[in-house]
C-alpha cells in the first residue's frame, strides 16, 4: 500500500484577513464620527465611510477607513496606573477618569477605593492586582460590567465577590489578581446610596 503523502501544513492567516469582530466596527465607527467632528472629513464622505466599516469583515477593510486620520491617544498603550493607600488612603474615582489596561492598588494601612461607574472604557478587558494588605482595597463597577477572580489569593481577609455575571455587549472585564492580605478585597455592583447619586447626577457628556 503506498503511503499517501502529509498534507500541506495550512498557511497562517496575515493580521489584515483576521476577521474583523462588532467591537472593531464600532471603535471605527467612532473614530471616524469624531473626525468629522473635528472636520477632518466631510459628512458625505463619512456617510460613506460609515457605510464600508458597517460592512467590514477584516482588519484590512477597517483599517483603511481611518489610516489618513490621527489615531486617539490613550492610557490604556501607557503604564499601569499605581494606588498607594499609605497612611491616609488613596482613590480613584467616582468622577471620570481615562482607564489604562492594567491597574495595581496597594491597600497599605490608609485603603484604597478604585470606582469605575463614571468612566467610559472600551477596552476588552482591564487587569486589576489588587493587595488587601492592612486597610483592604474596594472596587466598585458598573452594572453590566463583569469580573474574573479567579486569580485572587484570597488570604486571611479574603475576597468578597458581591458582583453578578450579567455582562453587557461592548463592557470591559474585569480580570482580578493579587492578594487579599489582612483586611481582604471587594469587588461590587454599586450600593443603595452610590446608585442614588449616579441618577440624581448623571455624567455629562
Amino acid at each position: 500500500m503506498t503511503a499517501l503523502p502529509p498534507e500541506p501544513a495550512p498557511r497562517p492567516v496575515p493580521p489584515g484577513e483576521l476577521r474583523a469582530s462588532h467591537d472593531d466596527r464600532e471603535a471605527v465607527v467612532e473614530l471616524l464620527r469624531d473626525a468629522a467632528a473635528e472636520g477632518r472629513i466631510g459628512l458625505d464622505e463619512l456617510d460613506s465611510r460609515l457605510e464600508r466599516a458597517l460592512g467590514s469583515r477584516t482588519y484590512a477593510e477597517l483599517a483603511v477607513l481611518t489610516a489618513d486620520l490621527p489615531q486617539p491617544q490613550s492610557a490604556a498603550s501607557g503604564p499601569p496606573l499605581v494606588l498607594k493607600g499609605g497612611l491616609y488612603g488613596a482613590s480613584r474615582g467616582p468622577g471620570r477618569w481615562e482607564v489604562p489596561r492594567q491597574v495595581i492598588a496597594h491597600g497599605g494601612v490608609g485603603g484604597v477605593q478604585l470606582d469605575f461607574t463614571r468612566v467610559e472604557c472600551r477596552l476588552p478587558e482591564v487587569a486589576v492586582a489588587a493587595y488587601g494588605e492592612t486597610s483592604g482595597v474596594t472596587i466598585v463597577i458598573p452594572d453590566g460590567w463583569a469580573a474574573d477572580t479567579g486569580g485572587m489569593d484570597p488570604g486571611a481577609g479574603g475576597l468578597k465577590d458581591e458582583t453578578t455575571s450579567d455582562r453587557l455587549p461592548g463592557t470591559p472585564l474585569i480580570r482580578l489578581t493579587g492578594a487579599g492580605g489582612m483586611a481582604g478585597v471587594v469587588i461590587r455592583h454599586p450600593n443603595r446610596r452610590e446608585r442614588r447619586k449616579l441618577h440624581s447626577n448623571p455624567p455629562q457628556d
